[in-house]
């Protein structure tokens, strides 16, 4: 049953890109992608819990890489020592690639109501005996339970770009300079002479406060003074009329 990519799975697996979950499986998760051709494809992808247990990761990849290089043996016999052995039936789908490693996954191509990716899963569970009667409960691996799928460590981080001897001699003179003149600022702060005039501080602004201009005056004309004799010639006395008796000095 196809049904949509659910948070945590991964868009692509190596050159595929991956569009639908087809199945969950115990030991991991199907999916359906499209090659870069243009192909359908069925991806199987190990569980996080199996490709942590390097028994069942074996498993895995012993089952792809023996589909890709089995002989032609067919028959009932063929399945016993593919079930003995691990192995995966031989109406396995042909491989068009596969990856190992931590994280291994395998594409086959996709044929609708047909064997799929599935297959490989199949050998990754052990459970039950192989002959003769079943005594006790069932093994079952710890990582039954785990529904996230295994997905490769990133990539890591490019090497940092190497400098060239061009650049090394900019960068170093450009430092020097810089360098130099924080001192040369740092020197005129801390040891400049205390006698040197300060800079002239800027006179402030003139206010000019416009004035009323002067009103004209006719001038009051001067009255004559009477002298000691009594005559209006408007010559003055420097003696007043009061001393010796208005009789002037002797």
């Amino acid at each position: 049953m196809v049904t949509p990519l659910q948070y945590g799975d991964p868009p692509h697996v190596g050159p595929f890109a991956l569009q639908a979950r087809l199945q969950t499986a115990p030991a991991g998760l199907v999916y359906l992608g499209q090659a870069p051709d243009g192909r359908v494809v069925s991806v199987a992808v190990l569980s996080s819990g199996a490709a942590f247990d390097a028994a069942a990761r074996d498993r895995f990849v012993t089952a792809i890489k023996d589909a890709q290089g089995r002989t032609g043996v067919r028959g009932w016999g063929a399945s016993l020592v593919d079930r003995v052995r691990g192995r995966v039936s031989p109406d396995t789908p042909p491989v068009l690639a596969m990856q190992d490693g931590p994280a291994p996954w395998v594409a086959v191509p996709y044929v609708p109501n047909g064997p799929g990716a599935e297959r490989f899963l199949d050998p990754v569970t052990v459970s039950g005996t192989l002959i003769g009667q079943r005594h006790g409960p069932d093994f079952a691996h710890y990582w039954l339970g785990d529904r996230t799928p295994a997905l490769p460590a990133p990539p890591a981080p490019p090497p940092p770009p190497v400098a060239t001897r061009r650049s090394v001699v900019l960068a170093s003179t450009l430092l020097a300079t810089l360098v130099l003149a924080l001192l040369l600022v740092t020197w005129m702060l801390l040891f400049r002479g205390e006698d040197e005039p300060e800079p002239p501080r800027p006179l402030p602004n003139t206010q000019f406060v416009p004035t009323p201009p002067p009103e004209p005056a006719s001038p009051e004309p001067q009255q004559p003074t009477p002298g000691p004799s009594g005559s209006g010639d408007g010559s003055q006395s420097p003696w007043p009329d009061d001393l010796f008796d208005g009789r002037g000095p002797i």
